[in-house]
C-alpha cells in the first residue's frame, strides 16, 4: 500500500508539474475616491488643465501582477482648475458642447486594457496596451506606467497621450481647418491616471 501510495503521489505530482504553476486570479474594484485623473491641453497661445472623475473600473491580476481591466470616465464632469469663476465656466461648458466631447450625447469615455508588458529599467515598470473610446470611437493607445501591489493596496499611475483628431474632436485643429494660425489648439492633449483599489 506504501509502495502505491508513493507511486500515486509521484503521479499527481508529474501531472501539475504538467500544468504549470497554479495561479491566482482576482478582480479588483477600481475607488473612484482613491483615484484621479487630470487633464493638460495646449494651444499655440497658451495652455489649461483641470480635472475628470472617474466614474468605475476594475482591474484583473495574476499571481499579483497586472493582466487586464478596464475604467470608466465621466465626461460630464470635466472640471477646468487653471482659471476661475465665469472664465472657467465658459471654457468647461465649451468643452462640454459639440465643438470638443459633445458629452450630452456621449456622458462616458472608457478605457479597456489589451496587453501589459513588465519593464525591467525605469520608474514606469509596465507598457500598457489598450483601447481607449472617446465620443463613440475606438482606437489603440499604448503608455508606460508604474504599477504596484503592496500593503494590501493596488495602485497605478500613468500618462496616456490622446490624438483628439482621431476622435472627430473638430475644434480648433490644423487637422481640420486651414489658416487658424495663433488660434490653434494641439490635437494632442495629456491625461495623468492614477488608479486605487485593495487587494
Amino acid at each position: 500500500m506504501k509502495k502505491l501510495s508513493i507511486i500515486t503521489a509521484l503521479g499527481l505530482g508529474s501531472l501539475l508539474m504538467s500544468f504549470g504553476p497554479i495561479l491566482k486570479l482576482e478582480k479588483l474594484t477600481i475607488k473612484p475616491e482613491a483615484s484621479n485623473i487630470e487633464w493638460y491641453a495646449e494651444k499655440v497661445t497658451g495652455k489649461h488643465n483641470g480635472l475628470v472623475n472617474l466614474k468605475s473600473g476594475s482591474i484583473e491580476l495574476a499571481n499579483g501582477q497586472l493582466k487586464g481591466g478596464s475604467f470608466t470616465i465621466d465626461m460630464t464632469s470635466i472640471k477646468v482648475t487653471d482659471l476661475e469663476g465665469e472664465y472657467a465656466q465658459k471654457l468647461e461648458g465649451h468643452l462640454n458642447s459639440a465643438d470638443f466631447f459633445n458629452t450630452a450625447e456621449h456622458q462616458t469615455a472608457k478605457f479597456t486594457i489589451t496587453g501589459v508588458k513588465p519593464q525591467t529599467e525605469g520608474v514606469n515598470n509596465t507598457i500598457i496596451n489598450g483601447n481607449l473610446a472617446i465620443k463613440g470611437i475606438s482606437h489603440p493607445v499604448s503608455f508606460p506606467a508604474k504599477v504596484e501591489t503592496t500593503d494590501g493596496k493596488f495602485a497605478a499611475y500613468g500618462e496616456i497621450v490622446v490624438d483628439r483628431s482621431k476622435y472627430d474632436v473638430r475644434f480648433g485643429s490644423n487637422s481640420f481647418f486651414d489658416n487658424l494660425g495663433d488660434k490653434a489648439i494641439y490635437d494632442e492633449f495629456t491625461m495623468k491616471v492614477s488608479l486605487g483599489a485593495k487587494l
